[in-house]
């Protein structure tokens, strides 16, 4: 994706970089911290959960947007549909 081509708001990202599908997220494993402590090494976990919730925006973005088309669509369609039924009543009241 260019800087050209690029929605406005959106994190800018390379094409190189591809989003994270459902299995890596399920499958995603995290280095254990070094030796006396436990876990999850946080700077592991805290670059994955950004990546995950940039991910997110992207796709609830995706979403909102595909809704105002769908009502602009159905906005048409039901102008459409009214002058269709407009102008076959006003055959159906000439005949």
């Amino acid at each position: 994706m260019s800087v050209r081509n690029q929605r406005p708001g959106a994190t800018y990202r390379s094409s190189a970089y591809t989003s994270l599908l459902p299995w890596q997220v399920r499958e995603r494993r995290f280095k254990s911290v070094g030796l006396g402590r436990r876990g999850l090494e946080p700077a592991d976990v805290y670059d994955f959960l950004d990546r995950v919730a940039g991910d997110m925006a992207n796709v609830y973005a995706a979403l909102a947007a595909s809704r105002r088309e769908t009502a602009v669509i159905k906005d048409a369609l039901r102008r459409w549909q009214s002058e269709q039924a407009r102008a076959r009543a006003d055959r159906g009241s000439q005949a």
